[in-house]
């Protein structure tokens, strides 16, 4: 474990995310490129979402109307670390993962894995939202790791965030009676006038609090823009919902030890839909049936 630069730990606080350059390192980059680029090329043949996770919904999701043998447009991995042992490596061991425990508690588990995807031509956006009230749990110590597997532009898609935000309410996912995996027009149009990109390096990673308000726009290049995205969370904290993305590994502790306790602090947020589509993106498009 690396020495945690203390300003890292007070810029998170005050922001509700940090930059962290060379998460992991060149060798893991490359195991996790290779597989990725392994599996980009698997969607080409595939013109619905395919594969299975453990609730029997797609594994690997893909952008409806684009996505073709000639320019695949894969957008979502669920669950990667079940699939691969070098993914669930470096879930194991990475530098962001340091910087989450001197964070939040010496005792972290592993909550969730995923690889999102703006392949050049796919369009994908991710339209604003907050990931507490996805996976709500007793206390708010949740981290979201998004671990760059390309260099991230202003240009590719990058994550647009409000700093300080998770300092705020926890915004409502609920639209007209419909569960729609993000935030009113205004408080989106709101948020876009204040958002700051998060831009880096290939194996870098940005250190974001599940309570931060963020989304991101299409990649208007011909780069990839990928983003190996993990969860964690403190150990006291315990799960209020079903896990979105359920995997074989959920809860178990990665840094520190289990203790056996529970956390819990007062708060009020409706409860999310879980998602009967491939990923949350069916959600954000208004899709209510298996894909």
């Amino acid at each position: 474990m690396m020495p945690i630069n203390p300003s890292l730990i007070d810029d998170f606080h005050r922001d509700g995310y940090v930059m962290l350059p060379e998460a992991i390192t060149t060798d893991q980059l490359n195991r996790l490129t290779a597989i990725l680029d392994g599996w980009v090329e698997e969607s080409r043949a595939h013109n619905a979402p395919y594969g299975e996770t453990i609730d029997k919904r797609p594994r690997f999701d893909i952008q409806p109307d684009t996505h073709s043998p000639e320019t695949p447009a894969l957008r979502r991995v669920a669950s990667p670390v079940e699939i691969s042992e070098d993914y669930w490596d470096v879930a194991k061991n990475n530098a962001a993962l340091d910087l989450t425990a001197a964070i939040f508690s010496p005792n972290i588990k592993f909550y969730a894995s995923k690889i999102n995807l703006k392949l050049p031509g796919s369009k994908t956006q991710v339209k604003y939202h907050q990931d507490f009230p996805f996976d709500p749990h007793t206390n708010m110590d949740m981290m979201t790791v998004l671990i760059f597997l390309d260099d991230v532009t202003l240009e590719n898609g990058p994550l647009q965030l409000v700093p300080g935000s998770h300092k705020g309410p926890l915004y409502s996912l609920w639209q007209d009676g419909r569960f729609t995996g993000a935030v009113a027009e205004d408080v989106e149009k709101t948020a876009k006038d204040i958002s700051v990109p998060c831009v880096g390096r290939a194996g870098d990673a940005c250190l974001m609090h599940s309570c931060v308000l963020h989304g991101s726009s299409a990649n208007l290049t011909q780069d990839p823009r990928r983003l190996f995205i993990l969860t964690y969370v403190a150990e006291d904290a315990q799960a209020v919902t079903a896990n979105p993305i359920p995997n074989i590994y959920d809860g178990e502790v990665v840094r520190g030890n289990a203790t056996g306790r529970v956390r819990a602090i007062p708060y009020e947020m409706e409860l999310p839909e879980y998602p009967k589509t491939a990923s949350f993106f069916g959600q954000q498009e208004g899709q209510s049936v298996m894909a």
